[in-house]
């Protein structure tokens, strides 16, 4: 970043993007947001002065628009992850902002496709055309798609960003 941003992460658990992010010079606020109380609790044991929601997706939202949304390893457990995008162009990022979401969960990741059914968990099985095509259709721009840190019977952590447009 060139200009001072705002940025919230989703699923933050800990609290740990949270931390890297609000030690960047230029961030004026980071916010992390989880719907695990323990997680919640940890992350604000760790970081007092952090702001961490414990709140569920997708029925919360922040209060203002932030410049950069952060996401890992979340939004495939919403019943209806493509939809949320939409919420997340819409109402949660600036004009401009960013969107950067990590998922290991995917369909070209077939390591990954058995840990919804093992963990009796609802998890969303999206191929990286489905997460791109519902990132361009949520009205996101520029967005790219990359598989980081692949090996021997790993396909890589799929990470996707994308921007919002100015108005």
């Amino acid at each position: 970043w060139n200009q001072p941003f705002t940025a919230i992460d989703i699923g933050c658990g800990n609290g740990w993007v949270v931390r890297r992010i609000r030690a960047h010079a230029l961030c004026q606020h980071a916010s992390g947001i989880d719907g695990a109380p323990s997680m919640i609790a940890k992350a604000r044991e760790v970081d007092p002065e952090g702001d961490y929601i414990e709140a569920m997706l997708p029925d919360w939202k922040p209060s203002e628009a932030v410049d950069l949304i952060h996401t890992m390893e979340c939004l495939y457990y919403l019943d209806d992850p493509l939809g949320f995008l939409h919420t997340l162009h819409n109402d949660w990022l600036r004009p401009g902002g960013r969107m950067v979401i990590g998922v290991d969960h995917y369909q070209e990741n077939p390591s990954s496709h058995d840990w919804g059914p093992s963990l009796n968990v609802h998890m969303a099985l999206l191929s990286i055309e489905e997460w791109t095509e519902g990132l361009e259709k949520a009205g996101f721009v520029d967005v790219e798609a990359v598989q980081v840190g692949a090996k021997e019977g790993w396909s890589g952590t799929l990470v996707l960003t994308a921007n919002r447009r100015m108005d």
